[in-house]
């Protein structure tokens, strides 16, 4: 199977991670309004369980370290089984909650709330269960990302206030979005070998365990989001007839959303033998700039914004920015 020899690959690995968590969510802007994201929520799950199939079947069965991806899931034992699936069952009830955020609140919040919160518990949970890297750049740089998460909530604050919204909901799915978010990865890296070269008998490869947890996604939405489509948060109660009566192209969407997603996690995952699962994981999380970014710049959720948020949102970059540079360097 394909294995990443050095940190520096590593590190380009969650950032490529980190672009794809980051803009996944688009897809979901895309449909907006004309698809609901229950629906399209089908779709999404659809594309994270294709895409790692593909690489369990191509880089996860392709070169002579390690081990092939069918050989893989054969020989893993139970209780690995049953880590990778909780783990993507977490990961389905997270993210339903925080796409449901988004879809109240905007991606500018929800993401910078759900999914910060999720890389400053994640990385203490991580690092915690493999310590590698230097604590004190891990945690200041964890620090400073928690600052922006904050500022971004204040700017959201002030701008619903001014225009009589009301933005409880959404911050509220939001922040235990973000407490479940940051424990997926844990149960993930758990039913893995720490060696990816010449992996533990009984424990899976990246590619079988992403594969797993993929699953486990897949299982729980039929509980999840068929709830939701029942009872949903917003709008009224749907069945799945509106899904098989979507066309092909919005059906399209959601399912790239989902591989956009999942190449994100096959990528982190990937890239934590070199780089430690709390240094992978908090890096791949600094999606939150990138759909930060995508909020304020390209969906323009924050339209005629006062100087003052301006500001606030510049310094929330810029302790994004800086935080993820001192979670690099506590890896090299």
């Amino acid at each position: 199977m394909y294995i990443i020899e050095s940190y520096s690959l590593a590190v380009i690995f969650c950032f490529v991670t980190m672009l794809c968590w980051g803009s996944w969510a688009n897809t979901q802007k895309l449909a907006e309004g004309r698809w609901r994201f229950e629906l399209f929520y089908w779709d999404y799950v659809i594309g994270i369980v294709l895409l790692a199939l593909i690489f369990g079947l191509t880089l996860g069965s392709t070169g002579t370290f390690g081990r092939p991806f069918i050989e893989d899931l054969q020989q893993a034992t139970f209780p690995n089984y049953l880590k990778a699936f909780v783990g993507g069952l977490i990961f389905n009830l997270a993210n339903i909650l925080i796409v449901a955020a988004i879809a109240i609140a905007g991606m500018s919040v929800a993401f910078p709330i759900g999914i910060g919160l999720a890389l400053v518990l994640g990385v203490v949970i991580n690092y915690f269960s493999e310590q590698k890297g230097d604590p004190v750049f891990l945690f200041l740089g964890v620090a400073l990302v928690t600052s922006a998460i904050v500022l971004d909530a204040m700017a959201y604050r002030k701008i619903s206030r001014d225009s009589a919204k009301n933005p409880a909901n959404g911050i509220k799915l939001a922040l235990l979005g973000g407490v479940l978010m940051s424990l997926f990865y844990f149960f993930v890296q758990q039913s893995m070998s720490l060696d990816f070269n010449y992996p533990t008998a009984g424990k899976f490869t990246p590619y079988g365990a992403v594969f797993i947890f993929s699953i486990g996604i897949l299982v729980s939405n039929f509980l999840f989001n068929t709830v939701l489509m029942k009872r949903p948060i917003e709008g009224n109660p749907i069945g799945y007839r509106e899904y098989f009566n979507g066309r092909w192209t919005i059906h399209g969407v959601g399912i790239l959303g989902g591989v956009i997603w999942c190449i994100g996690m096959s990528f982190s995952i990937v890239a934590s033998e070199q780089a430690g699962p709390a240094i992978s994981y908090g890096l791949g999380q600094g999606a939150t700039m990138v759909a930060a970014f995508w909020g304020v710049f390209i969906w323009k959720e924050f339209k005629g914004a006062s100087q003052k948020i301006l500001y606030w949102l510049t310094a929330m970059f810029a302790c994004f920015i800086t935080g993820l540079l001192l979670i690099i360097y506590a890896g090299a």
